[in-house]
């Protein structure tokens, strides 16, 4: 009788794990807007992943039912390479949720429409980043998105990079505004990719200068509300910079540019 086959060995390590219910819900809802359109195309049924999803199922439950608002029949799995986090999540799997152990690898049969890591990669040293971009990307299936992001504990800022199978789309930085006193507090929430290049001379350190100086200049939009503040600021700035959304976006919180307008040295532009 041969030998079982070992099982192989997650790629990546055990992170923190981090995690509290409704955390990443800015992140959430903007994918669903931005690509609810492909998951309801999708056929068949998409699968997505939510990738280290931490000590606590809550995130991936939350998508799950975020996901489904555009997708009713699709299907999340929750990765973590921790065995005894997974085994704690299962009392949470349900028919089109499941927990398995997994990292960069990607253990799946299916190839994930959307993979979300979020407050992964800032835990890994820079270096690392773009070949784990490369690994993630080329699990995705045709027109599936990976979102790395990073985000406060209880989700009122967060900025976040969306890439598909070709490699890094766009930054969006996202905030509950109430909270925010300058577009740049966004700067301690930066991805890995980005958060040690927001120094003089380089395009994040820069776009954010100028995104603070587009805040400063709609004071004057303070007292009507917060909302009416950001809309008029992200209204200058698309002036001048290749701003990607809309105001139907904006009134949200959010704010989308190419990942080229940002991307540092030694990362794919």
């Amino acid at each position: 009788m041969p030998a079982p086959r070992p099982v192989p060995r997650p790629v990546g390590t055990v992170t923190r794990g981090t995690t509290n219910p409704n955390r990443l819900r800015r992140m959430d809802r903007w994918i669903t807007a931005v690509h609810g359109g492909t998951l309801r195309r999708a056929d068949p049924a998409p699968l997505a992943v939510d990738l280290g999803y931490g000590a606590a199922p809550w995130t991936a439950v939350e998508l799950l039912t975020r996901l489904r608002h555009a997708r009713g029949d699709l299907h999340l799995t929750g990765l973590e390479i921790d065995p005894a986090r997974v085994a704690a999540a299962q009392p949470y799997a349900r028919p089109g949720l499941t927990f398995a152990r997994g990292g960069f690898e990607i253990p799946l049969p299916a190839r994930p429409l959307l993979i979300r890591a979020a407050n992964v990669l800032r835990q890994y040293p820079e270096a690392e980043v773009p070949a784990v971009w490369s690994r993630l990307c080329s699990r995705l299936a045709p027109g599936g998105l990976l979102v790395d992001g990073t985000c406060d504990e209880i989700g009122r800022r967060h900025v976040w990079i969306a890439l598909g199978p070709e490699g890094p789309r766009t930054v969006t930085f996202a905030a509950r505004l109430a909270t925010l006193a300058r577009p740049s507090d966004l700067a301690e929430r930066l991805p890995k990719a980005l958060i040690h290049h927001n120094v003089p001379g380089r395009p994040v350190h820069t776009f954010l200068t100028a995104f603070d100086a587009a805040w400063a200049a709609a004071a004057p939009y303070a007292p009507l509300s917060a909302r009416q503040r950001w809309l008029h600021t992200a209204r200058t700035l698309a002036a001048d910079w290749p701003v990607l959304d809309t105001p139907t976006r904006w009134r949200h919180g959010e704010l989308t540019v190419p990942w080229t307008t940002l991307a540092p040295p030694g990362f794919p532009a």
